[in-house]
């Protein structure tokens, strides 16, 4: 196991949609008069002026005919930086099965708080796409209920807003030009080339607005023959005062707020995808984490359900977890139930809730819902019965359902529809709680029940609804190596935080086993070149589960980071005691004080130093490394790393 802190350094950085690990990029603080950015991939991120976030990211996006994004090669870079101008140039290179495309960029930002990014490009062979150009995202909490002038390709122009609530379809439409004021800044997007338009990204648990090009309501995939060139502009500018003096703080403030608690919601796990059950050590190892429940897939229109089912019974009676039973059905419902009904009468099992899904639509038809819950209601007259969507939010919210005797509704979890690089995997988590929030807004009050979440998404909702098998021998895409990494066991901590502050009723997370898994179990990786773990590897993240689940007699109380892209962590008291999950998601050492505690307190760190240990042996506890500090002084957080804290609270 001397190699695993190795495999825990490398493997957070730069990991792309394919899993492979790769150099982080570098970052570049670039100034634009009083505009102040970071340059990455490409991309501007973090656009703000005076201390106030204007812009999350600018960036050029390439997605093929399936809505897959294709990632560029960036070569050919210039740079040419001032201290209140700069001017870059590179080429990005886009190739897959299906796309070769490759573009010049030109980014200038000029000392009167101006910047234009324009893109030329060239399609090398015929091929067929979704969108190619300029994205802009809009942050979530500095635009939302704002007032937003868009000027059309007509030339008329109309004042709305950016919605507070998350809308399901397209918020602004046709435009050319667009004008908002956020924090007492005044900004203004033109756009050329194309047609932009607005949708919200919440519906895909992004924390952003997005402008893209181009419309929707335009046909597509669109055919680009080759020799096709494709240009774009974009021009922003902020004007603006910009009395309020940028923050120098070098450290982060956490803070708690006992006003506001919620019950620990039921935790499960999903059953491994692998085809083969959990042997004797994988349950040992399992059972310490006594989740609430066990999800296992049914798909009730299939003709091997049974035995997937049997080993289902046999494994949730094993590690002592009732089940949570995720129904497929096709339009002849009624018959497929009645079946899993009566075996359900035969073996008995311990079920917790059923999720009811069909195969062919994005949410269940209210229509077949009614149908069948009274029938399922047969096995227990208590049993929780969910409808809704085993997709993304998205497909819940255009399609929410109506009164059909269910008593939750249900969606999952999944950060990576649009990007896959670690700072957007994290500023997306505080959208999780915009999705709960939303959605116990619906008719019927209904519990919310999120099953599952987890790291990559599972299927690609855009042309199934549904996971299919994987039947090449490369890495599927429904995995990636971040799921056995330090990195992965943060963004789950920073996932618990906000869908448990939400008020989310149930959670469901990762898999048992395996390169989904919680723990790698009795196998080596299948692939070990792209997910380098070793038989009996625990992953980080089991870590944080045995955490959260030993302090089952404690609630979520609300906490505040003040820079919670860098740190943030999720609380649990008594009133009295306090214990806190402290992550630090950057690869560099990181200063934080807690504004919550009163005395001392304990700390104890999985990091790269314990990273060995704990992949090796499930009782790991960190003790040996724990360290005892004062609660007013400011400490010192590892790169990626998960730190246990307990302490009393400050009343």
């Amino acid at each position: 196991m001397n190699h695993l802190k190795a495999y825990c350094e490398a493997l957070p950085s730069g990991i792309k949609q394919t899993g492979r690990s790769v150099e982080e990029p570098a970052e570049i603080t670039l100034r634009a008069g009083k505009l102040k950015m970071i340059f990455r991939d490409g991309a501007l991120r973090y656009i703000s002026a005076g201390g106030n976030e204007l812009i999350r990211m600018i960036y050029a996006a390439v997605r093929d005919r399936n809505w897959i994004t294709v990632l560029p090669v960036i070569s050919d870079e210039e740079f040419d930086i001032k201290s209140d101008s700069f001017r870059i140039k590179y080429t990005g290179s886009y190739f897959s099965d299906e796309i070769d495309f490759t573009a010049r960029f030109e980014i200038a930002g000029n000392q009167d708080n101006l910047l234009v990014l324009s893109i030329e490009g060239i399609v090398n062979r015929t091929f067929l796409k979704n969108r190619i150009g300029f994205c802009i995202l809009h942050p979530i909490d500095s635009c939302a209920g704002s007032n937003c002038v868009i000027e059309h390709s007509d030339g008329s122009s109309e004042q709305l807003l950016f919605p507070e609530e998350i809308n399901p379809h397209q918020i602004f439409r046709d435009i050319k030009s667009m004008m908002w004021l956020t924090n007492g800044t005044h900004c203004r997007i033109d756009f050329e080339g194309d047609i932009f338009e607005t949708e919200d990204q919440r519906n895909w648990t992004d924390a952003s607005f997005k402008t893209y090009s181009t419309p929707l309501s335009i046909p597509f995939p669109v055919m680009l023959e080759k020799g096709t060139r494709i240009y774009q502009r974009v021009n922003f500018r902020a004007e603006g005062s910009f009395d309020i003096a940028e923050s120098q703080v070098d450290k982060t403030v956490v803070k708690l707020y006992t006003e506001e608690f919620f019950r620990i919601p039921f935790v499960g796990i999903c059953q491994s995808e692998r085809s083969f059950p959990l042997n004797k050590n994988d349950i040992k190892v399992l059972r310490t984490l006594r989740f609430d429940h066990y999800r296992v897939d049914l798909q009730l229109f299939g003709i091997n359900w049974q035995a997937k089912a049997e080993r289902a019974y046999n494994e949730s009676f094993d590690l002592d977890y009732d089940i949570e039973f995720a129904l497929f059905v096709d339009d002849n419902a009624r018959v497929q139930i009645t079946n899993f009904k009566n075996w359900c009468s035969i073996r008995k099992p311990s079920v917790s809730s059923i999720l009811l899904f069909h195969k062919s639509h994005p949410s269940t038809p209210d229509q077949i819902a009614r149908e069948v819950i009274p029938l399922l209601r047969e096995i227990d007259p208590d049993i929780k019965i969910g409808t809704g969507t085993n997709a993304n939010f998205a497909q819940l919210n255009r399609n929410r359902p109506g009164e059909s005797g269910n008593d939750s509704i249900c969606y999952s979890i999944q950060p990576q529809e649009h990007a896959s690089d670690n700072p957007t995997l994290v500023e997306n988590l505080k959208a999780q709680e915009y999705s709960v929030r939303c959605a116990k807004r619906f008719p019927g009050n209904k519990e919310i029940t999120i099953s599952p979440v987890t790291l990559q998404r599972r299927f690609n909702a855009n042309t199934t609804f549904i996971e299919l098998p994987w039947s090449v021998p490369d890495i599927p895409p429904q995995v990636d190596s971040r799921q056995m990494s330090l990195f992965g066991a943060c963004w789950t901590a920073g996932s618990l935080k906000y869908l448990c502050e939400a008020g989310a009723g149930s959670i469901t997370f990762h898999y048992t086993t395996g390169e989904r898994g919680f723990i790698q179990g009795e196998s080596d990786s299948q692939w070990p070149s792209r997910f380098p773990s070793v038989k009996g590897m625990i992953f980080p993240v089991y870590y944080v589960f045995r955490y959260l689940l030993d302090n089952k007699d404690l609630n979520i109380i609300k906490s505040i980071s003040s820079n919670p892209l860098i740190i943030d962590c999720l609380a649990l008291t008594d009133g009295k005691k306090v214990r806190i999950m402290l992550v630090n998601f950057t690869a560099y050492v990181q200063s934080v004080k807690l504004d919550c505690c009163y005395g001392l307190f304990r700390i104890r760190a999985l990091s790269t130093d314990s990273f060995g240990e704990a992949a090796s042996n499930y009782w790991w506890t960190g003790i040996e490394g724990e360290k005892i500090i004062q609660s007013k002084d400011t400490f010192m957080l590892e790169p990626y790393s998960i730190n246990f804290i307990e302490g009393w609270l400050r009343q």
